[in-house]
């Protein structure tokens, strides 16, 4: 998660096809808030409307992320539905989104198709992926539902791995990973909790995040989406691959980022057999693909879980951080809500391994709590 766009925002009650529903689409008046960016979006879509038979008064909300975009959906003459990214200029980089889409679809994903790009003024016409994310879809974490879309999001997952080549995407390195670690004692613990560190506490977060950023740097480096999780995966009702959204802010890093941001949700948690299954399945096929091709890790599943692991505790800890900046800084308060299942999952992993002992204390000292880890896993 990057400052504004990597986290979709919690989910909101999905805006379908009128006719559908039974609503009348929103009012343009109730769209906008800027009349000259009314304008300048009403000229545009004047313009596109003809070639890709877009029916303008069906214009309405379709969802918006934790930044500045959000999207429009709007029907077709032909029945189907487009999507309409505002993304303003000044605020939103639209470039990322375009490229990266092109480098989606090269590798076989079912992606938002790029149809129109008006880049001086911020607003893309896409196809339409559907109404509902796997995230929707779901509605409860039963894995029986569960299993065979996540199934389909690995076999997305390892099309998009093996797609992967180096200087295409900026790198995910050293300075990006402490950068996103220092989110945690900047805006979690100084801000959220309202407490300063002391010496000996600083100190232990300091060889705390210099053992997770050499871990996952010691990782094969492919194409990382960076927010592979339900809330961004469009299941298909017709028999398609899983779609993939939100993928402007990939980078090039440590292959285990994504299976442990798709096992270990924002905004879902799985019990531990089912991460397992899932992450199993996963390894099963990127070995067979050569993608595990490191160390031992063909070989020993629990070598590479050990190292998904430290890659989801650095996501853990950002997203912790990341949340309360959202919330405090943003005027999002829904995010600290879902804040205590990244600390829960702080904890279980430090509790986990002995040098991240250190890390479990200090957590428990900031949270007040001092309760045992329910993991069935021992200490290694």
């Amino acid at each position: 998660m990057n400052d504004s766009t990597a986290f979709s925002a919690p989910p909101e009650p999905s805006v379908t096809n009128a006719a559908a529903d039974g609503r009348p689409p929103a009012k343009a008046s109730q769209l906008w808030v800027d009349p000259e960016r009314e304008r300048a979006f009403n000229t545009w879509l004047a313009g596109i409307a003809p070639t890709h038979q877009l029916i303008a008064h069906t214009l309405r909300e379709a969802s918006a992320d934790a930044g500045f975009r959000r999207y429009l959906r709007i029907d077709t003459q032909d029945g189907t539905s487009r999507i309409i990214m505002d993304a303003p200029p000044a605020l939103e980089n639209c470039e990322p989104f375009v490229r990266i889409a092109a480098l989606t679809k090269k590798a076989g994903l079912r992606s938002p198709e790029v149809l129109d790009w008006n880049q001086a003024d911020g607003f893309i016409l896409l196809s339409d992926l559907g109404n509902k994310t796997l995230l929707e879809t779901l509605e409860r974490p039963d894995p029986q539902i569960a299993r065979d879309f996540y199934v389909q999001a690995v076999d997305a997952l390892i099309s998009w791995q093996l797609a992967s080549q180096p200087g295409v995407l900026p790198e995910y390195d050293e300075p990006v990973l402490r950068e996103e670690l220092e989110s945690f004692p900047d805006w979690y613990i100084s801000r959220h909790r309202n407490l300063t560190l002391s010496p000996a506490q600083k100190a232990v977060l300091d060889t705390t995040f210099d053992l997770i950023v050499a871990n996952n740097l010691a990782a094969p480096k492919v194409y990382v989406h960076r927010d592979f999780m339900p809330r961004n995966l469009m299941p298909s009702a017709s028999g398609e691959p899983i779609g993939v959204l939100d993928f402007q802010d990939a980078l090039y890093g440590p292959i285990t980022y994504d299976i442990a941001s798709l096992m270990r949700d924002a905004f879902l948690s799985w019990d531990e057999e089912f991460v397992l299954d899932i992450t199993v399945r996963y390894w099963e096929r990127a070995r067979k693909v050569g993608l595990m091709d490191f160390e031992d890790w063909s070989s020993n599943f629990g070598s590479f879980w050990r190292s998904v692991e430290w890659m989801g505790l650095q996501r853990h800890i950002k997203v912790a951080g990341r949340f309360a900046r959202l919330s405090l800084r943003d005027s999002k308060p829904k995010y600290l809500a879902d804040a205590p299942r990244f600390i829960s999952y702080i904890r279980h992993t430090a509790g986990r391994y002995r040098e991240l002992t250190p890390l479990l204390r200090l957590v428990d000292d900031i949270e007040g709590s001092s309760q045992a880890s329910g993991w069935a896993f021992g200490r290694v």
